[in-house]
């Protein structure tokens, strides 16, 4: 049976300090920056896939041990292995899975490990289930802690809104547009970067509908939103709409 410690043992040796490098500066772990404190090995993400696959037997207390690590390549690997654990599970397994991920909000605190997990373990399981969590963690308060920007809990808000793409696929955009408005007003620009995302991606299944949502909502919404959520738009639309950016960055 494969354990932690030679999953550990892997990872580093094929580590690379002038990838870690690279990555540090990609994922902005300066003092300050939202991911401050991150620390990579420097590691490319096809390599960490691989790798995760020879470790399927571990236990979700296993797996929480890696996702309570500062290192953001465990952190990554146990994810890969929970998103397998969950696709090869059970209902009631899925249920125990979605509901452990849950509690470990506060280690899925990077935009990479949010947007690899969220759809496939979150938004799958709610496919088929109340969303009320969704809006919970979408109105997530200010908290403390470390890892936190502005003491906001960011990485809750963005699991809520990506999370919503499994819905999107399904062509299902209630949800996406709801937590869309929550989020219009957030600070934060990786989650006007979401909300954008999210809504582009129901523009390329329904335009119409996305339209319908930029014509209540455009003037509100922080430029960079703005600006994702209409770039599959023809230049005269695009146009049309920046008009009422907000000047937000």
């Amino acid at each position: 049976m494969k354990s932690v410690i030679q999953l550990k043992k892997e990872l580093k040796k094929i580590s690379s300090p002038e990838q870690a490098k690279i990555s540090e500066r990609f994922c902005k772990t300066g003092k300050g920056e939202y991911a401050e404190g991150e620390i990579f090995l420097g590691i490319k993400v096809p390599d960490q896939r691989k790798i995760s696959s020879n470790y399927q037997n571990l236990s979700l207390k296993e797996i929480g041990r890696l996702l309570d690590s500062k290192i953001h390549e465990y952190r990554l690997t146990a994810l890969f292995i929970l998103i397998k654990k969950y696709e090869k599970a059970d209902a009631q397994e899925k249920k125990k899975i979605f509901d452990f991920y849950l509690k470990q909000t506060k280690n899925i605190n990077n935009w990479g490990l949010v947007d690899i997990s969220a759809p496939k373990i979150v938004g799958d399981y709610l496919l088929d289930n109340p969303r009320d969590v969704l809006y919970k963690l979408a109105k997530s308060p200010p908290k403390a802690g470390p890892r936190r920007v502005g003491e906001k809990n960011l990485w809750e808000k963005r699991i809520a809104i990506i999370a919503c793409f499994t819905f999107i696929k399904n062509n299902d955009f209630k949800d996406a547009l709801k937590i869309s408005k929550i989020l219009i007003k957030d600070e934060h620009d990786l989650i006007h970067k979401a909300v954008g995302w999210m809504l582009r991606e129901v523009g390329k299944r329904n335009q119409q509908i996305e339209e319908e949502f930029l014509k209540k909502h455009c003037k509100q919404m922080p430029r960079v939103m703005l600006r994702y959520s209409i770039e599959k738009f023809d230049e005269d639309k695009r146009k049309f709409y920046m008009k009422f950016s907000t000047g937000k960055l």
